[in-house]
């Protein structure tokens, strides 16, 4: 099947550069899509903030309780009173880590479902995408998406909500009770709080911006693995032997990731390091000033203890929320990319009224149609596509024009004509792969747009010149087709697709694994493996694409013995490379520049003349020579 060339870069210019025009207002959005995520776990949520109330009072008991200790038990040599009181610290001790070890579990449940929605979304919006998508995601960009973009997501919110919360009404609580305990203490430590804005509010956005050239960087990395370690890369990169040449360009894109992990870290680093110093200069002024009230008689060294204990536990949630920023701006990043493709409509999508298509004889008529395929900006995303080229051809341009035929229930209608000339792109609008911009694609009477594709696609089954296996047995190759399938259909199937034989050589028999792509099977093994799928699907349309174009004479020869089972009764539009497979068709097109340039039967075409005669004799001396 033919692919359009595009810029997804110049594609989506304007997209980003309005991106960073309405930068706040898209952040804005993101926040509130993220919070919408929140609702389904609203229950747990109001669990776990009580959790965080409960915790935060804890937090100011120890302290309070060490100020009656020192101030009172001791100076009374109250020993029951210590040991009550010493009682209470090690109860609000155990108390405090039950409460966490809760806590955690809550959130764990929060994070955890909220990766499991987030992941099936993705996951399922990406199956929806169209053909066009596919040809021009790379791979291990869309994973990703789907693993660390997630999971970063998780991370943050999960953190940030419990973070913020916990951390504000600790800091609630906390300075209110060393307000209470001294009131010039207190303000006197808050003195120094702006110091921990500045470089929160200059390194939130500094490691936004980093963040996401590490997920950038990131993918390309994982998109190098996922295209070298299938099976068809691997080959390709052992008969040109380039393994050297690999090696240095994923050095490349890894000491990328490497040297934006070290600026992260560092900046994390200076950052922390600022908010430590802070710390420490507020517990000196705690200890100075308090201190010196402790000898002149105005504050009571249990107090001080317990003011130095409770500043530990003020400027913890202050550096937190501190952080908070520098959380939410690294975590829009990983919520950005994952609304990004949830944002990306599907080209090829059902109607709201979409209703099923009958099964039975079908007929297959295409009525003045014209196609191009589409542009970068109209079906992919330029984060996905970390190579971008210009245009190869201008956007505009059609590759099919006024495609009209008819095919009656049971009729085999045979696509010939040159390379490129759009005879894959015709056979790809049946099962909808692609949509038409104008006429219309007909089954049974009705146009493929007004019907489910799930109804559409149990009509039509599709084998295609390089037939895809799953890395995983025969069996599940073959029941992919149809679920239902029993043990004596599974084996009806492989005899008419002329596998069985070879089947039952195997060793493991159906449960043998095929490898990667199905890549431990021999073409014509693949191709009538598909055939025995195609069977188990039952189709009442076929389309072949070319499926023996590239099979030498014995396979070629198996594999037309299969198509000839597969074919029987049914409704076929064949894509034919070899023109002597198709003398008997009810029909030949012969496509040529996206037009059909002559139609007929084989004998009309050769006594006609023209591109058909051309390409049939060419064909036969070239078998003779």
């Amino acid at each position: 099947m033919s692919l359009h060339g595009g810029n997804p870069w110049a594609a989506y210019q304007g997209f980003t550069k309005d991106k960073l025009v309405k930068k706040t207002t898209l952040a804005d959005g993101t926040i509130q899509r993220v919070l919408t995520y929140a609702t389904e776990f609203r229950g747990f949520i109001a669990a776990y903030l009580s959790l965080l109330v409960i915790d935060s009072l804890l937090v100011v008991a120890q302290p309070l309780l060490f100020k009656e200790i020192v101030d009172v038990a001791i100076p009374n040599k109250d020993s029951r009173l210590v040991a009550l009181l010493a009682a209470g610290i090690a109860i609000t001790a155990i108390l405090g880590a039950a409460l966490g070890l809760l806590s955690r579990r809550m959130q764990s449940t929060i994070g955890e479902g909220l990766i499991f929605n987030m992941r099936t979304q993705v996951f399922d919006h990406v199956q929806r995408q169209s053909i066009a998508f596919f040809t021009r995601a790379q791979t291990g960009a869309l994973i990703s998406r789907l693993n660390s973009d997630v999971m970063g997501a998780q991370r943050a919110f999960t953190s940030t909500l419990g973070g913020v919360v916990g951390n504000v009404i600790s800091l609630v609580i906390v300075s209110a009770t060393m307000f209470v305990l001294s009131w010039q203490i207190t303000v006197a430590s808050l003195l120094l709080l702006p110091l921990f804005m500045i470089p929160a509010r200059w390194m939130g956005t500094r490691l936004q911006q980093l963040t996401r050239q590490q997920a950038d960087f990131n993918s390309a990395m994982s998109t190098q693995m996922a295209e070298r370690f299938n099976v068809s890369g691997a080959i390709l990169m052992k008969i040109f032997g380039t393994p050297k040449r690999e090696s240095e360009m994923f050095s490349e894109k890894a000491d990328s990731v490497r040297s934006m992990g070290i600026r992260i870290a560092m900046s994390n680093s200076v950052f922390f390091t600022a908010i430590v110093l802070v710390g420490s200069l507020a517990t000196a002024l705690v200890f100075g000033m308090g201190g010196i009230s402790v000898i002149n008689g105005t504050l009571t060294l249990g107090t001080l203890l317990a003011l130095s204990a409770l500043l530990g536990r003020l400027y913890g949630p202050i550096t937190a929320l501190a952080n908070v920023r520098v959380d939410i701006m690294t975590s829009l990043v990983s919520f950005e990319r994952v609304f990004e493709v949830l944002d990306l409509q599907p080209m090829v999508k059902d109607k709201p009224d979409a209703k099923e298509l009958d099964r039975g004889g079908v007929s297959v008529e295409f009525s003045n149609v014209d196609f191009k395929y589409p542009s970068a900006a109209e079906v992919s995303l330029a984060s996905l596509e970390s190579v971008a080229q210009p245009e190869s051809r201008a956007t505009e341009e059609l590759t099919l024009t006024d495609i009209s035929f008819q095919a009656a229930p049971g009729d085999l209608i045979a696509l010939v004509g040159p390379s490129g000339a759009g005879k894959s792109t015709i056979s790809a609008l049946i099962p909808r792969l692609y949509d038409a911009i104008s006429g219309s694609v007909k089954l049974s009477g009705v146009d493929v747009k007004d019907v489910t594709q799930e109804s559409l696609h149990r009509v039509v089954g599709v084998v295609m010149q390089d037939a895809h296996m799953y890395h995983d047995t025969i069996r599940a190759n073959l029941l992919y087709a149809n679920t239902e399938a029993s043990e004596t259909e599974i084996w009806s199937a492989c005899e008419s697709a002329q596998i069985a034989e070879m089947i039952r050589s195997l060793p493991e028999g159906l449960d043998t694994v095929v490898g990667d792509r199905g890549h431990r099977l021999s073409g014509g093994e693949k191709q009538r493996l598909a055939i025995a799928r195609l069977l188990l699907k039952a189709p009442d349309v076929v389309v072949l694409d070319e499926a023996t174009a590239h099979l030498d004479s014995e396979n070629e020869s198996a594999v037309q013995a299969a198509l000839a089972i597969a074919l029987q009764g049914r409704t076929s539009i064949v894509v034919a490379h070899r023109l002597s497979t198709i003398r008997q068709a009810n029909q030949i097109l012969v496509v040529d520049d996206g037009q059909i340039v002559q139609r007929g039967t084989h004998d009309e075409l050769l006594a006609a003349g023209g591109v058909y005669a051309d390409l049939y004799h060419r064909q036969f001396a070239e078998g003779k020579s």
